[in-house]
């Protein structure tokens, strides 16, 4: 693996896992939904904040973090539903849309309220855009191939949310969308053997419905997104 023989031969980076520590709990208390600024504006500076190699790991790290509580949290949802009326739900990692078809509305979007407390329109995107920009060098510092296979979990849960649990879409949801679909495109690119595009991408990539976008604060529609095409034209180049 390339990433890993350039961690242990001369393309060997200088990582300071103590300033990691400190940017990470710093993006965690600084930003999210109790700040009292724009999601864009919060993206904007958490993406200026996560510059460097260092910067780079803490956004691939909140990327993970995000994707695995987010399956805990269907899991557990899962295992509840089970509990209360004996219906077994199966959740697989790889593919959220059965999942979500099944249940409907009798499972919660888990982005929202994680554990860890990082927002999905604040710190993921943030994350999301500087896993994108660092692509090239990402195989510097870590595996990329787990990277990428988080990077579609959420892109799967954000349109399954739009889709069937009750997620509205607006800018700041359908800006989300956008950057995980650009990483995840850069991602592939910078790899030697990029694994196959999961299911759920996949059956995205055969639609062609262009989605209607709000204002965050209002009923106007401000803009359309196709995510359908977007993934095609992106995923396929």
């Amino acid at each position: 693996m390339r990433w890993l023989r350039r961690l242990l031969g001369g393309g060997r980076v200088q990582l300071d896992p103590e300033r990691q520590q400190t940017l990470l709990a710093e993006v965690r208390h600084r930003y999210g939904a109790h700040a009292q600024i724009r999601f864009a504006d919060q993206v904007d500076a958490v993406t200026r904040m996560l510059d460097g190699d260092d910067g780079l790991v803490v956004a691939a790290r909140i990327v993970g973090e995000v994707a695995d509580e987010a399956h805990d949290d269907l899991r557990a949802q899962a295992h509840d539903v089970h509990r209360r009326t004996g219906r077994r739900l199966l959740v697989h990692r790889r593919n959220y849309r059965p999942l979500w078809k099944e249940a409907g509305r009798g499972l919660r979007w888990p982005l929202y309220a994680l554990p860890c407390g990082f927002h999905p329109y604040a710190q993921v995107a943030a994350a999301v855009a500087v896993v994108g920009g660092g692509a090239t060098r990402l195989d510097r510092v870590t595996d990329p191939t787990p990277v990428v296979t988080r990077v579609f979990e959420l892109l799967d849960l954000t349109t399954a949310g739009w889709e069937y649990g009750r997620v509205r879409i607006d800018a700041d949801s359908a800006a989300l969308a956008a950057r995980l679909i650009s990483t995840a495109g850069q991602v592939l690119a910078a790899m030697d053997d990029p694994p196959r595009l999961p299911p759920a991408v996949r059956e995205l990539m055969r639609r062609n419905n262009t989605l209607d976008v709000y204002d965050p604060n209002g009923p106007r529609v401000v803009g359309r997104i196709n995510p359908g095409a977007t993934m095609r034209e992106t995923l396929l180049a």
